[in-house]
């Protein structure tokens, strides 16, 4: 019998600068955003070829990532994330999500303030 093995792809560190916050001083000015994805894919989907259309093509979530960020003002983390983790299950063979979205520049003296929304059992 075959093992089905858990396919993830992760796509880390994506860095954007995009209108997000509720303060004034942060709606004048674009802020850095990092976000960090992990997409878990169906395993019955599994590339027989090395063809890329049998895989998903990871510049989906990039793209997808950075267009989402970048097309309007959000004013919540949350929201945004909500925005990039459904987009995430919107992706094909796309079975679970994570989305880290993290505010580096927000405190002196902490590195960054983040949020995590995740559907992914391990």
């Amino acid at each position: 019998m075959t093992v089905k093995p858990t396919r993830r792809f992760f796509v880390r560190d994506i860095e954007i600068l995009c209108s997000i916050g509720i303060y004034d001083h942060e709606r004048a000015h674009k802020q850095r955003v990092i976000v960090n994805i992990e997409v878990v894919l169906d395993p019955d989907s599994e590339p027989t070829s090395d063809a890329i259309l049998e895989g998903l093509d990871y510049d989906m979530i990039r793209d997808g990532v950075i267009e989402l960020a970048t097309e309007r003002h959000y004013d919540l983390q949350e929201t945004l994330a909500r925005a990039l983790f459904d987009k995430m299950l919107s992706l094909p063979t796309v079975i679970e999500a994570s989305v880290l979205t993290a505010k580096p520049d927000i405190y002196d003296n902490c590195r960054e303030a983040a949020y995590q929304l995740s559907n992914i059992t391990r």
